[in-house]
């Protein structure tokens, strides 16, 4: 896949405001743009899209962004973003909270509520576009981290905001399946972050304890398609025993077969939902997802979702 490039450079500096603002608009959501230079410094936008995923990276001059209750009722609410900073400083406001954001660090932003963002300097940073439907969250949950401020150095945070960069860093260069594998698992780091953030892991677990199950997870959704993953071989690339892994994944109500399974599971049921001319084979899905035997994921797949993969096939198609 190709980055799709726009930028202000081919233009006059009378004219990049104009251009400026629609490119905005146009990349992301409805937006309200105000430059802060007489003349406004070249603006580009490299972006890219995996799987559900819109990742781009933006470089401009000084000047705030700020989107209210009459843009949002153009469209574009449906979604959660992620700046990471990587040049300038940024000051984020939003849900009554005020995030300075300085180079290394993130925040969330819900696209459905008001915001500004205040860029002082010349800035360099990366956007992320998460549908909020594949988080798994409600508006209330999001709004409690809307306008907060996330380290891209340690913890969690700091494991998510590398993986982030590195995934667009990379983007251009997978083909649609790999992408897509890898914006899932990005979704999944996101959500397991944003629980964290809100207290909703155990909290009795040491924060060494919570940072290495954050890992493990990444390992385990990066591997997810393997069909030879396991307890033993997970625990072997932790340095960890098999007892404690599933000690581990005993804040999570599962044990890390069922977790592996459920996962497995949820990636079998989107790839079969995909509209298309023509439908996958559901042994097909199964296999690209680690299941060895077609008729143990048929018979595992109803007893999640009370149905067979065929009928839940059928009734996603558009009649």
């Amino acid at each position: 896949m190709m980055s799709v490039v726009r930028s202000t450079v081919p233009f006059s500096p009378s004219e990049r405001a104009d251009y400026w603002h629609s490119l905005v608009s146009n990349t992301f959501i409805p937006l309200d743009v105000t430059l802060h230079e007489r003349e406004p410094s070249a603006g580009t936008i490299s972006s890219d899209r995996l799987g559900p995923l819109q990742i781009s990276v933006v470089e401009a001059g000084p000047q705030t962004v700020s989107r209210h209750r009459r843009l949002i009722a153009l469209g574009g609410e449906d979604y959660m973003t992620i700046t990471l900073q990587q040049r300038g400083t940024a000051r984020l406001t939003q849900d009554g909270r005020e995030a300075l954001v300085k180079p290394g660090a993130f925040t969330c932003c819900d696209t459905g509520r008001p915001f500004k963002r205040e860029h002082p300097d010349d800035f360099r940073f990366t956007w992320l576009g998460v549908p909020k439907k594949e988080l798994g969250m409600s508006d209330t949950d999001l709004q409690t981290l809307t306008g907060t401020l996330f380290s891209g150095h340690c913890g969690t945070s700091g494991l998510v905001a590398g993986y982030l960069a590195r995934l667009a860093d990379q983007a251009a260069g997978f083909d649609p399946h790999t992408g897509r594998q890898l914006a899932m698992t990005a979704v999944d780091l996101l959500t397991v972050l944003l629980r964290e953030r809100q207290g909703r892991l155990d909290p009795h677990a040491s924060e060494t304890a919570r940072g290495m199950l954050a890992r493990i997870k990444a390992y385990i959704l990066r591997h997810l398609a393997e069909p030879d993953l396991s307890p033993a071989r997970i625990a072997v690339a932790h340095h960890i025993s098999v007892r404690y892994l599933h000690k581990l994944f005993s804040s999570e109500g599962l044990t890390v077969g069922r977790w592996i399974q459920h996962e497995r599971l949820e990636r079998c049921r989107h790839d079969l939902s995909r509209s298309s001319r023509t439908a996958p084979a559901v042994s097909a899905v199964a296999q690209r997802w680690g299941f060895v035997s077609a008729s143990h994921f048929s018979r595992i797949f109803r007893t999640a979702y009370g149905m067979s993969p065929r009928e839940w096939q059928a009734s996603t198609r558009p009649t």
